[in-house]
């Protein structure tokens, strides 16, 4: 499909590398525009030459300048981890869907965030016990994201051991695994919240609905390594997902290793996925909704819709945490919301999609 459509765009005269780069570049942009934006929309409002001038002046200059500060201690780091976020989900969606070469599949769906949070809340309510007399903002600082991923990362792997029994994957079997999982971490998280203190259940309350609120520079440096790797090497997989589209056993003649290839998608995902929730709780649809829509402007060539998916996340997020801080501000929508009130609407109309596609065929 890939080499018939590139073949029709040189018969249009159409230069290939322009033809291949452009959507990357309009993405590109249009993150650009979506970062100044979020920087510059708030309860104060910053006109686009007071953020460049604040951005140029540095970090140093919020000492004495409130709108630097505003800027640098508030919402850069904000908007940052938003952008990360995004990406990481979007691309580790993309990547999950090629491995179970079907659409549906999600880091969601397949109760991989709800591994990673009942693991970071099993460390937000048990933490102070388990590791009583280390327990401060420096260890929960990095115990949340190593505890998210390996949560996150073993929920994957019992779900795709459930769905692979007797050699093959079954998506049916996947997703009512993927149920099943999350019915009962969702269980476990309602005993623990159940025992948590008022500060603990406030903040699980707010956190399990996804917010951005609480981002601060020493957060964004514990989970933002983690989300850059996923998001930057789970691209360079792009040969190895292209020929799984066509099959295990193809991609095996094409020299593909499908085993190691699963294995190294899945706890990139996990550590994506793991990284985003220990951040900013359950961030929902983000790894659903945006490879597709990339999917059906782009095809199905990972070579590019791999990177398409990890801008175009990053655009989402960034525009839905300015929704969710905007919105009715002073107050503030949790960001889950937000997803969940686009990402839903798109998920049924899928599902509708592939019953329609069943029952024809």
């Amino acid at each position: 499909m890939t080499i018939q459509w590139r073949q029709a765009q040189l018969s249009q005269g159409l230069s290939p590398v322009l033809s291949f780069y452009w959507p990357l570049v309009a993405l590109s942009l249009l993150l650009a525009g979506s970062l100044l934006l979020a920087l510059s929309k708030g309860a104060i409002v910053l006109s686009a030459e007071q953020v460049w001038q604040a951005l140029w002046r540095g970090p140093a200059a919020s000492q004495y300048d409130p709108q630097a500060l505003i800027l640098w201690q508030l919402r850069l780091p904000r908007v940052l981890m938003a952008a990360l976020i995004g990406a990481a989900l979007a691309v580790s969606g993309a990547a999950v869907q090629a491995v179970f070469r079907n659409p549906l599949a999600d880091p969601g769906l397949i109760g991989v965030s709800s591994g990673a949070a009942l693991a970071a809340i099993i460390m937000i309510v048990l933490g102070p016990v388990l590791f009583a007399g280390y327990w401060g903002l420096r260890m929960q600082l990095y115990a949340l994201p190593l505890a998210a991923f390996v949560g996150g990362l073993l929920t994957t792997f019992l779900v795709y051991a459930m769905a692979s029994l007797g050699g093959q994957t079954r998506v049916t079997m996947l997703l009512l695994a993927g149920i099943a999982i999350a019915a009962l971490t969702g269980a476990i998280s309602g005993v623990l919240t159940y025992l948590a203190d008022d500060t603990q259940l406030r903040g699980l309350t707010f956190w399990s609905m996804g917010s951005l609120a609480g981002i601060t520079w020493p957060m964004f440096y514990a989970t933002a390594p983690w989300l850059l790797l996923a998001t930057l090497l789970l691209p360079c997989c792009y040969a190895g997902l292209n020929a799984l589209l066509l099959g295990e056993n193809v991609a095996s003649h094409l020299g593909v290793n499908a085993q190691w290839l699963k294995r190294g998608v899945i706890v990139l995902a996990a550590l994506a996925v793991g990284a985003s929730v220990a951040a900013a709780g359950m961030i929902g649809f983000i790894g659903l909704v945006v490879p597709h829509i990339m999917r059906l402007w782009l095809g199905p060539d990972h070579q590019r819709l791999l990177p398409a998916s990890a801008l175009a996340g990053a655009s989402l997020l960034v525009l839905a945490d300015l929704a969710a801080r905007t919105l009715i501000a002073p107050a503030e929508v949790p960001i889950g919301i937000i997803t969940a009130l686009v990402g839903s609407p798109f998920f049924i109309l899928l599902l509708l999609q592939q019953a329609k596609r069943s029952h024809f065929t």
